[in-house]
């Protein structure tokens, strides 16, 4: 990394993808990380589990999350609900033990001294986990394609004048991932 690089993913000539941030910014991403491990730990259990649906991955409580991050994060795959719950229940375990496996590798990969260099799966984690916030910031903003806030309407201060740029903050790394991941692609 040049001095003059900006902060962020950036693939060198031998192809290999960097990671350099500020220490304020792995302070916020750890914030984050730590704020998105809590939305995705599992439920407690109040029913006792059967044993064999445990140990296939069968989730026999899961259900429609009520938290709209949540469903966001795990939408209906069926329009039809008792058949998007009877996916759910087969899928949602693994899809939430993989979502905090990557969060994982990515507090991980905070630690290490920065520049740092990531493989292949800390990359796809990234990007995985840079997504999950984003739509998890966006889903509590109440952001769509249509709605654009104008942030020169807000004070400085205001909470969700910051929520906004953090939001744009995790775009842009976001962007920056997926065009040093993709460089070099025929």
């Amino acid at each position: 990394m040049g001095l003059l690089d900006p902060p962020g993913f950036r693939r060198n000539r031998l192809g290999q993808v960097w990671l350099h941030l500020t220490d304020h910014e792995r302070a916020l991403l750890s914030g984050l990380l730590d704020q998105m491990a809590v939305l995705l730990a599992p439920p407690e259990r109040v029913v006792p589990l059967d044993p064999l649906a445990e140990l296939i991955g069968i989730d026999e409580a899961a259900t429609r999350p009520e938290d709209p991050a949540l469903a966001r994060l795990f939408p209906d795959a069926y329009s039809d609900p008792e058949e998007a719950d009877a996916f759910r229940r087969f899928t949602q375990a693994d899809l939430r033990s993989g979502k905090l496996a990557s969060l994982t590798l990515v507090a991980t990969s905070l630690q290490h001294k920065m520049p740092t260099r990531l493989n292949e799966d800390e990359q796809r984690a990234w990007l995985g986990v840079l997504n999950d916030l984003r739509l998890t910031l966006g889903t509590r903003l109440e952001m769509s394609e249509d709605s654009e806030p104008d942030l020169a309407d807000l004070a400085e201060d205001d909470p969700i004048r910051v929520q906004h740029l953090i939001y744009d903050w995790l775009t842009y790394h976001q962007d920056r991932l997926i065009t040093a991941m993709s460089r070099g692609l025929r």
